[in-house]
């Protein structure tokens, strides 16, 4: 067999005996010459895997991060200056840090392992004449498998024989229906994978009927294997939080060493000693390191995913919290996300008119069975039609099962009335003709009246159209004109619905041939039904709130394109009037990545697309700079899920692939649970933000008191023992009891985040380098003031001045705009409990004799402290005076 013979054919678009001769595949089956001959030149029917990071690497590759080399050698520093809590702490935090981040990787690397397990365990083969059970991994191009029910298909084939063969192919193409399987050649080139349905695909479930098939690709040519090759290839991005922090590791790291440099030389041209500078200056530099701030992240984050849990979305990925918070394209799919995933019947025709399912009759159940179908209304026999042709069952709990097309119908019989019980015990069926793919048709016989019987076919409307002599009617059969029907199908096709037809024929007895193209034939047409997978009712508000968050959702599916423009508009994804929002895949093959960055703000609609399309409308939008978040269920989302900024796979129809592949789970499969996450995300980071504008101002205003006072003429006002004191006690637990902050009222009425913007936009730079400059100037008022007054408290007043200011900044900055009074003291218990905390442990530090000889510090008198306290509050003051022109400016 040539590898180009094998390569070059699009399989679909062959007839059997082309595909047959093209893959050298003899009737009897390869013999075992040629099999060993095509495993030489193909290899093993399995997916290959890359060669991974070992696990020392991975955890290692967890301390490249500049933030946490810094924080690296504050520790060594803190224990050269003789503070071992300080180095315990920090080590710890980066430890724990690094221990999140090698979990993380370690689990994002079992996608790959979860897409090994879709392959069959072995297969039927027929081989020399023999059928032949082996391992799937021995399998050829040439091979004939025989395929049955239930089993899972081991390789790429082209069909010879299906026989009712129904195949779902959901994890691969996203189709949620089962596919009716066939063998007839297809000529129309470029179809999408879901409509190439005389082709089986690897790692697909046959969930009805048997049949045959040429194996044609194995192995990673599969598109299972594919698939696992573009899985592979997608390198996980840095998070939007872990770029900003980056940035800001490095430019804080250069502030810091400057200004202790500077610090250190001052203190010396002013004569101090020389050993004191040196520990002011380090003792300086390691309390102006946040190293609180990655405890705080991942606190916030841990925080955020357990609140997230309760709202049925399972984070497998922390940093994926936040990254929440700066999504601008939400890419959705529609099956199960955006809608119910249960079929509705919602328009019927009948009596030539297009009717509302509200506009049929509900029966008393028993009245059903009162009279004979002949002698039934047109709407009732039509709603008995729905009923007796249907297939589906309950099982023991009343739940129906069945095709998901027939359980539409079933429940809409049931839901006026007409119970299936019933109905069949008064008009029991007398025989049947299966649907066939190739007819799309069904047949059953009844009961009519006077000892005849009826045939009720029900199939695809244009099926039982063609086959209609007659309409049915109470006064016997009159004229169709079928035109004039086929008018009324396009126009429930036209708004997205999926048409179903039902007709019928009188019989003196149940034929003894049961010939589909006789008993299929000379029909009396009885009504069409159109069905529709309806939106979820909370679906429409929750994009409206996307959108007025400036998110935009995007509807990714492997539906019809008129089904999902008719979804689209009803949740509000597209306009009435818009038209080029939508796009199909196959318009989208031939575009370019560049063209399609060019067109992709503008595309709402994503229909019949390819695994390959969905990676490239994901790069098409990062590429543009927006932060995209993608959900998937199958296989085939895997690869987009993985490159997205934020991969959401579904809980409840998701395969372990797409699970394993996302940075979060849908527990409930629903769109409105995304937006929730999307609200958690922006508050976690505002928590974030707050902390950063906390902890840099407070570590700001003891640079400020330490670099200024010598300049000014005042000795060093803090001792090392102070600094250290501040950084651990003031900064770290009312800075991580932030954390618990409620998000803001406006939370969800602001854009995203640009992906470019620093993490001190929005004013936070210029707050922090004003208020720090405030907190240090009243420091230095303190100090300058007191100095000749109270020679032996003057420090001690500085140190409770400084601490105390940075208690009132904490709780002034818990809102952008509103006020702390109407917040509440309470509303974040955590944060006013460690505020309370903490100035009880700084009155330890004046009173207890004991702390004043660690401290250095002496007891203050009544009036000493109240000056120290009316002096701590000028921060706190200055920021509730900002933050009421900010609401005015945004009042105007």
């Amino acid at each position: 067999m040539n590898s180009a013979d094998h390569t070059s054919p699009a399989w679909y678009l062959l007839d059997v005996n082309t595909a047959s001769d093209r893959l050298h595949s003899p009737e009897q089956g390869l013999t075992s010459a040629e099999v060993e001959s095509r495993q030489a030149e193909y290899g093993l029917n399995e997916l290959v895997e890359k060669q991974r990071k070992s696990v020392w690497m991975m955890f290692l590759d967890q301390f490249k991060d500049f933030m946490i080399l810094v924080l690296i050698a504050a520790a060594v520093v803190s224990g050269i200056i003789g503070e071992p809590a300080d180095t315990i702490a920090i080590t710890v935090i980066v430890l724990l840090n690094a221990i999140l981040g090698f979990v993380q990787e370690y689990r994002a690397e079992k996608a790959m392992a979860a897409l090994k397990k879709m392959a069959a365990p072995s297969a039927n083969v027929l081989r020399g004449g023999k059928v032949t059970t082996l391992p799937v991994n021995q399998l050829v191009p040439g091979d004939r498998v025989m395929l049955e029910a239930g089993n899972i298909v081991p390789a790429d084939m082209r069909l010879t024989e299906a026989v009712q063969l129904q195949i779902d192919e959901a994890a691969l193409t996203g189709e949620s229906l089962a596919v009716e399987k066939q063998t007839r050649q297809i000529t129309e080139e470029e179809l999408p994978l879901g409509d190439r349905k005389n082709l089986a695909f690897k790692g697909t479930l046959i969930t009805k009927g048997h049949g045959q098939g040429i194996v044609t690709e194995t192995g990673m040519r599969t598109q299972l294997g594919q698939i696992a090759a573009l899985l592979q290839d997608q390198e996980q991005g840095r998070t939007p939080l872990q770029k900003r922090l980056a940035t800001f590791g490095q430019k804080l790291a250069y502030a810091i060493f400057a200004i202790c440099i500077i610090v250190f030389v001052a203190g010396l041209l002013r004569g101090e000693p020389p050993l004191l500078m040196l520990l002011t200056a380090i003792s300086l530099a390691v309390a102006a390191i946040p190293e609180a701030l990655p405890a705080v992240i991942t606190i916030s984050l841990a925080l955020g995913a357990r609140k997230l849990v309760k709202q049925q979305a399972l984070i497998r990925k922390l940093p994926a919290v936040e990254t929440l918070g700066s999504v601008s394209y939400i890419c959705t799919d529609k099956t199960g996300t955006l809608t119910q995933n249960r079929m509705t019947v919602e328009q019927v025709y009948f009596d030539n008119q297009i009717r509302s399912t509200n506009e049929l009759p509900e029966t008393e159940s028993g009245s059903t069975t009162s009279q004979s179908l002949a002698d039934k209304p047109h709407a009732e026999l039509l709603l008995s039609a729905l009923s007796l042709c249907n297939d589906t069952r309950l099982d023991g709990d009343d739940e129906v099962v069945g095709d998901p097309t027939e359980t539409a119908l079933f429940e809409l019989a049931r839901e006026k009335g007409f119970l299936r019980d019933a109905l069949e015990s008064a008009f029991p069926r007398l025989a049947e003709i299966p649907f066939d793919a190739e007819r799309k048709l069904m047949t059953t016989f009844h009961p009519w009246n006077e000892g005849k019987v009826v045939s009720i076919t029900k199939g695809a409307a244009e099926e039982i159209v063609v086959r209609a002599t007659h309409l049915h009617a109470k006064e016997g059969p009159t004229d169709i004109d079928q035109s004039q029907v086929m008018q009324h199908t396009e126009q429930i096709a036209g708004e997205g619905l999926r048409t179903l037809g039902f007709a019928l024929r009188i019989w003196d007895a149940v034929p003894e041939s049961l010939i589909p193209e006789e008993i299929e034939a000379d029909l009396a047409l009885v009504g069409l039904v159109g069905m529709l997978d309806p939106p979820r009712p909370e679906a429409a508000e929750s994009v409206a709130l996307c959108r007025t968050a400036g998110i935009h959702p995007v509807m990714i599916t492997g539906d019809h394109p008129l089904t999902a423009a008719v979804i689209a508009r009803r949740v509000g994804i597209i306009d009435e009037e818009e038209t080029e929002s939508v796009i199909t895949g196959k318009e989208l093959q031939p575009l370019t990545l560049e063209e399609l960055e060019a067109r992709v703000e503008k595309i709402r609609v994503y229909a019949r697309v390819s695994p390959q399309q969905k990676l490239k409308i994901v790069q098409a939008l990062q590429n543009r700079g927006h932060f995209v978040a993608m959900t998937g269920d199958g296989v085939n989302d895997a690869p987009a899920l993985k490159r997205a900024d934020i991969g959401v796979a579904m809980g409840i129809t998701g395969t372990d692939v797409s699970k394993e592949a996302a940075h979060m789970i849908l527990l409930d499969d629903n769109f409105s649970t995304i937006v929730k996450t999307v609200r958690e995300g922006r508050r976690i980071f505002d928590n974030i933000r707050k902390f950063i504008k906390y902890t840099m101002t407070s570590n700001l205003g003891e640079i400020w008191t330490i670099f200024l006072a010598p300049l000014l003429g005042l000795p060093i006002p803090l001792l090392p023992i102070h600094i250290l004191w501040i950084n651990l006690v003031t900064d770290g637990v009312p800075g991580l009891a932030l954390t618990a902050e409620p998000g803001e009222k406006n939370l969800m009425q602001r854009s995203p985040r640009h992906p470019q913007e620093s993490i001190f936009a929005h004013g936070l730079g210029t707050h922090i380098i004003w208020v720090g400059l405030l907190m240090g100037a009243v420091s230095l008022f303190t100090q300058a003031w007191f100095i000749d007054r109270s020679q032996e408290h003057w420090q001690t007043m500085v140190f409770t001045v400084l601490c105390l200011s940075q208690m009132g900044h904490v709780l002034a900055i818990r809102s952008e705009r509103e006020s702390f009074f109407s917040q509440g003291p309470l509303s974040n218990k955590p944060l006013f409990g460690a505020v309370l905390l903490t100035f009880i442990l700084q009155m330890g530090t004046i009173y207890i004799p004991i702390l004043n000889e660690v401290f250095k510090t002496a007891p203050l008198t009544a009036a000493e402290l109240a000056i120290t306290l009316a002096l701590s509050s000028i921060v706190f003051i200055a920021v509730e005076v900002e933050k009421t022109f900010k609401r005015k400016k945004n009042s105007l």
